[in-house]
């Protein structure tokens, strides 16, 4: 008798074991995320700690994404080389401790370089967190979870949003040095989260490793109250993969999103909140403002967490570029501060609905040898989209604030663009 790895996984349902992997990677994934929200939030203070202007200050977001691209690229292909289990406890172990230098940081060419190597181990964390998840999820029940990981980023930027807030009102000096400390702390409670978790059973398969990828989903098992496996079943193993011409043209596809959806993304995130912070647009002004966007993206990612399931991965995403697009339009046509606050929130719920499509549809996308490898070009070409939004779309912003704007929405149409060229739909399909 013979099982694949998802048909052992279906058969355990998606339980316990599950849940407690989604927490311990959901801490880590928030910790990322406001150590990637803070470039924009911690701009302003950095500034005037070091007597800089905002856009020198924006050079740690620079070096940060510059980090987060060549670890992405290079922990993604070690990951299929090493396994995942070893990849995630040295990036973690990186993101906190550069994390927590970071706070003590006495010049700012000493905070660049910190912040560069935080980017290193954040940019390596994030495309093997999702491949690693989605390995251990059956089938039925990936896309939503995968969504419901992706949707611990809405809480750290929650965290970084209200940090700022509240240093703002109550006048702390060098608010940023909070931010940072606030931002590493998760991370480094994770590190020894993350000895708890196993090796992926599809990686271990991979590896001609069987007899311990069955110890690890007999542990899945066992955890979830699901009836053992067979002592004579067989685990199967995935056929090797390579990159084929049609698996390369995907691949330009998923690159060009990524690309797209970061520059926009970023470009929002990185300006947005010094702009509101600073000369605002009419009432919508300050740190309060900047709390409401970041709780419009929940409903993003639970609609999100809805449509992958019951609309398909493909059709979800592209309508989430969509709205997007035309929360950005209609920035650019607003003449009210109504308008211009409708906008923002659509924007923020939309823009996180995207990523939470489009983290769920991309790791499905490649066979298990790829996976990491896939999974972190995709977010190299991120971290591409993220070195852009400080620098490149600063030009625009310098000549227009409503022009960079505009640009973001055409952007994002691009993208829906590259979403339609793919020609597969993965909602229900075997991982192996």
């Amino acid at each position: 008798m013979q099982h694949t790895v998802d048909e052992v996984l279906t058969a355990g349902g998606a339980g316990r074991f599950q849940r407690r992997l989604l927490g311990i990677f959901g801490l880590v994934w928030t910790a990322d995320a406001m150590q990637v929200i803070a470039v924009g939030f911690s701009a302003a203070s950095i500034a005037a700690t070091f007597d800089l202007t905002i856009p020198q200050a924006l050079q740690t977001g620079t070096l940060f994404f510059l980090g987060m691209f060549l670890g992405a690229a290079g922990f993604g292909r070690l990951a299929d080389r090493i396994g995942r289990r070893k990849v995630l406890l040295i990036t973690v172990a990186c993101d906190a401790v550069f994390g927590i230098l970071s706070v003590f940081a006495p010049s700012f060419s000493i905070l660049l370089a910190l912040r560069f190597l935080t980017g290193i181990a954040v940019g390596g964390t994030l495309p093997v967190d999702y491949a690693m998840m989605a390995e251990f999820l059956p089938p039925k029940n990936r896309g939503r979870w995968l969504v419901g990981l992706e949707g611990f980023w809405a809480i750290g930027t929650l965290i970084i949003a209200l940090t700022a807030w509240i240093a703002s009102l109550m006048g702390v000096a060098e608010a940023w040095r909070w931010m940072f400390a606030i931002a590493a702390l998760p991370a480094l409670i994770g590190i020894w989260l993350r000895l708890w978790i196993p090796e992926s059973p599809m990686y271990l398969l991979k590896s001609g490793r069987e007899a311990e990828a069955r110890d690890v989903l007999a542990k899945v098992l066992r955890v979830n109250d699901a009836p053992p496996m067979t002592t004579e079943a067989r685990l199967v193993i995935p056929p090797v993969a390579t990159f084929t011409p049609e698996l390369r043209r995907m691949s330009v596809a998923v690159a060009a999103l990524w690309f797209l959806v970061s520059v926009a993304y970023y470009g929002v995130f990185v300006w947005v909140p010094g702009q509101l912070a600073s000369e605002g647009f009419g009432f919508v002004k300050g740190y309060g403002f900047l709390v409401i966007m970041a709780l419009a993206q929940i409903p993003g990612y639970a609609l999100a967490a809805y449509g992958v399931e019951r609309w398909g991965r493909k059709p979800t995403l592209i309508g989430f570029l969509l709205a997007s697009a035309a929360g950005c339009v209609l920035f650019t046509v607003a003449g009210s501060g109504t308008l211009v606050a409708a906008s923002l929130l659509l924007m923020s719920f939309a823009l996180l609905g995207t990523w939470g499509a489009l983290y769920a549809f991309t790791p499905e996308l490649y066979p298990t040898s790829l996976r990491a490898t896939g999974m972190g070009g995709a977010g190299a070409m991120a971290r591409l989209g993220g070195l852009a939004a400080p620098s490149v779309v600063g030009l625009v912003v310098a000549y227009s604030f409503t022009a960079a704007i505009g640009l973001f929405a055409g952007l994002l149409l691009l993208a829906a663009i590259a979403a339609a060229t793919i020609r597969t739909e993965t909602r229900g399909t075997s991982l192996a």
